[in-house]
This record gives structure tokens, C-alpha cells and sequence, in this order.
């Protein structure tokens, strides 16, 4: 399975008065973890009709209205996504994670997001408290911001928000 990351490229533009105009950017880097690909035709009682290709497409359209950038991967592979939340620091202002079924087994998950202190938001579409006993445990949320679950497609343009507060709060002015 091919993973890709692409970016809506929109930028934001300061003047501070002085005939200075600064480029900033907001840039949020959301991880889709295993069978996320497989979003519309999986389990539909749970995670609805949607796929993640138009859950993407309307996390796109949000950002443009906040003028931030989005990279939007996915991955079925355990490393894949350590890789992409170490290569995260310096590119990205915060990281929003689906980490699926690895929510509840992925130690090296949550030691990847705790190592590279960005902001974290972990997402999901289903309430994982209100379903079977061993999802109400995450074991990367300790080591997020937040946890936002249970709206269906409608909680990834929630934690897009979050994300673009939180990276906001946490940027280093130049």
C-alpha cells in the first residue's frame, strides 16, 4: 500500500507596518494508521460511509478557510508512522494521529510523539470509550495535548481547529 503525503500550500502573510511582509505558516501534519484506507467499506455501523479520501478532501477545504497547510498521510505499517512523526520537528507546528488499532498496542507510537515535543491531538471517529473494554485504554493520549472521538468525519475538521490553536501557541516567533 502506497502511503502519500500531500500538502495543500497556503500561506499567510504579516505586515508589520514597516513595509516588511513576513510569510507564516501553519503547517499540521495528520497520521492515518491501519485499515484507515479502508474508511467507507469497513465496518460502516462504526466508522460510517466516508473514506478517508473524502474526509481528506474536506480537511483540505477547512484548512484553506484557516489559511494553514496540511499534509495528510496514512499508512497500514507500525514504522511508517514512527518515521513520519520523527521526521515531524522543524516542518510542523503540531501532528494530529489516528493511530487506529495501534491506539491500544503502540508503545513505540507513544514514545515517538513524546520524544519529538510537538503538539499532539489524537483523533478518532468512533467513541473508543463507549466500545469494547480493551479500546477504552490509549496508550499514546498520555503523551497528547488532546483526544477528540466519537463525531464520525465531522471530528477531523474538530481536532483541525485544536491543532491550528495549539500550534499557533506554541510557535517561536522569528
Amino acid at each position: 500500500m502506497q502511503s502519500a503525503c500531500r500538502c495543500a500550500a497556503i500561506a499567510w502573510r504579516l505586515d508589520f507596518g514597516c513595509g516588511v511582509v513576513r510569510l507564516f505558516r501553519v503547517r499540521i501534519l495528520f497520521i492515518n494508521g491501519p485499515n484507515l484506507n479502508l474508511l467507507g467499506r469497513r465496518e460502516t455501523g462504526i466508522y460510517g460511509r466516508t473514506s478517508l479520501a473524502e474526509i481528506k478532501k474536506r480537511v483540505l477545504q477547512r484548512a484553506r478557510s484557516l489559511r494553514v497547510d496540511v499534509d495528510f498521510c496514512q499508512s497500514n505499517h507500525e514504522g511508517k508512522l514512527v518515521d513520519l512523526i520523527g521526521a515531524a520537528p522543524g516542518r510542523y507546528g503540531a501532528i494530529v494521529i489516528n493511530p487506529a488499532a495501534y491506539t491500544h498496542t503502540s508503545v513505540a507510537l507513544r514514545d515517538a510523539i513524546a520524544a519529538v515535543g510537538l503538539p499532539t491531538v489524537e483523533i478518532h471517529l468512533s467513541n473508543i470509550h463507549a466500545r469494547e473494554d480493551f479500546r477504552h485504554r490509549s496508550l499514546t493520549a498520555p503523551v497528547c495535548a488532546g483526544q477528540i472521538c466519537g463525531f464520525g468525519p465531522l471530528s477531523y475538521l474538530l481536532v483541525l481547529d485544536a491543532a491550528v490553536a495549539l500550534a499557533k501557541a506554541t510557535r517561536k516567533q522569528p
